[in-house]
C-alpha cells in the first residue's frame, strides 16, 4: 500500500519562539533546547545525537517503511525554515513537497511573501496559529478572521495555494472554530488543510465532535499527525486514536483524512512504523479507506492542488 506522511519536519538549526521567548539548541548534540525563560525542552529524539534533522534523515526513515512521499511544514517551535525546505525540495523533487511559513504580522511580510511564492514559487502557506509556539504566542489575542489572517489566507487564496492551518490544541484561546469556518467559506475554491485533527485530548470529545461537524466542508481536509501523542496515555495499537479517527471519518469522510506523523518529534514517543502500521491493522477502516488516508487523499491535496 502507498503512503504518503502529510506533516513532517526537517529542521536545519533549531530557532524557535514561543510564549517562552526564543528557543535555541544547547548546541551538546543532545537535541534539546533552552527557552528564554530558562525552561528546556527535548526538541529532537536523544537517540539522533544531533541538534539537526536532515532530509535524508527523513528520507531513510520513510524508506525503511515503505513511505513514498513526505510534506515538509513549519512551525515556530522549531523556527522557520523556508530556504532549507525548499533547498530538500530541489533535491529530491519526487519524494519532498512543503510549504512556506512566514510571519503575516510583519512590516515587511510583502517582500517576504514575494520571495517565498513568486521568486521561489512555493504553492502552499502554513499557519502555526497556536498560544505556545504560534502567531498567537507572539502577537497576543488575534483573531483568525481579523484583517490581516483574512489578508494572509486571501492572497493564498487568489494564488491557488493550499492552505495549511495549525489553530493549536481543543479549547485553547487559538482554536476558534467560528472564525475559521468564516475564513473557509469566505474562500470556496481554495484548498485548507487542518492539522492534528484539530488537537483534541481524550477529554474534549463534546466540544470536539461538534467542532469537526462544524468545519466539514467541502474545500476542507484534516491531518491526522500527533493524535496518540494528544490523546495520550495511548498505547500502540492507539485504540483511542482509533476511535478518533473513526468519529472523524463518520463525520469528515474518508476521503478528507491525510495520515501524517509530525516527523520527528513523534519519535520521542514511539518509532516511525508505530504510526503506520496502527491503521493498517487497524480493522474500523476497510482496504479502500486505508488507501484513501494513507495516500490518495494527501496524492490529491498537496500534488495537484485539490483537483483529481
Amino acid at each position: 500500500m502507498k503512503i504518503i506522511d502529510s506533516h513532517a519536519h526537517i529542521v536545519q538549526y533549531i530557532a524557535g519562539t514561543g510564549n517562552e521567548g526564543e528557543l535555541r539548541a544547547l548546541g551538546d548534540g543532545s537535541g534539546r533546547a533552552l527557552y528564554a525563560s530558562g525552561s528546556f525542552v527535548q526538541m529532537i529524539p536523544e537517540e539522533f545525537h544531533k541538534d539537526c534533522v536532515t532530509p535524508e534523515d527523513l528520507i531513510s526513515e520513510m524508506d525503511r517503511n515503505n513511505v513514498e512521499k513526505a510534506v515538509l511544514l513549519q512551525g515556530n517551535f522549531y523556527g522557520f525554515q523556508n530556504q532549507y525546505t525548499w533547498d530538500a525540495m530541489q533535491k529530491y523533487p519526487d519524494r519532498l513537497t512543503g510549504a512556506a511559513m512566514y510571519d503575516p504580522y510583519a512590516c515587511g511580510k510583502e517582500r517576504v511573501r514575494a520571495h517565498l511564492f513568486e521568486e521561489l514559487g512555493f504553492d502552499k502557506a502554513k499557519f502555526e496559529c497556536s498560544i505556545g509556539s504560534g502567531l498567537m504566542a507572539l502577537h497576543g489575542e488575534l483573531r483568525m478572521n481579523d484583517e490581516i489572517m483574512d489578508d494572509a489566507i486571501r492572497y493564498a487564496a487568489e494564488r491557488g495555494q493550499v492552505i495549511i492551518l495549525d489553530i493549536g490544541k481543543c479549547g485553547s484561546p487559538s482554536w476558534q472554530i467560528e472564525a475559521v469556518r468564516e475564513e473557509i467559506e469566505k474562500y470556496p475554491d481554495a484548498v485548507f488543510v487542518l492539522c492534528h485533527l484539530l488537537a483534541p485530548s481524550d477529554r474534549d470529545e463534546e466540544v470536539w465532535l461538534p467542532a469537526m461537524e462544524r468545519l466539514a466542508l467541502p474545500n476542507v481536509w484534516m491531518d491526522t499527525s500527533s493524535l496518540s501523542h494528544n490523546l495520550r496515555p495511548d498505547d500502540y495499537p492507539y485504540p483511542k486514536t482509533i476511535r478518533a479517527l473513526a468519529q472523524a471519518r463518520d463525520i469528515l469522510g474518508a476521503d478528507k483524512l491525510l495520515f501524517g506523523t509530525d516527523y520527528p518529534s513523534a519519535l520521542k514517543e514511539a518509532p516511525y512504523e508505530n504510526y503506520v502500521n496502527f491503521l493498517l491493522e487497524s480493522d474500523l477502516f476497510d482496504a479502500a479507506e486505508k488507501q484513501a488516508i494513507l495516500h490518495d487523499n494527501a496524492e490529491k491535496v498537496f500534488f495537484h492542488g485539490g483537483t483529481e
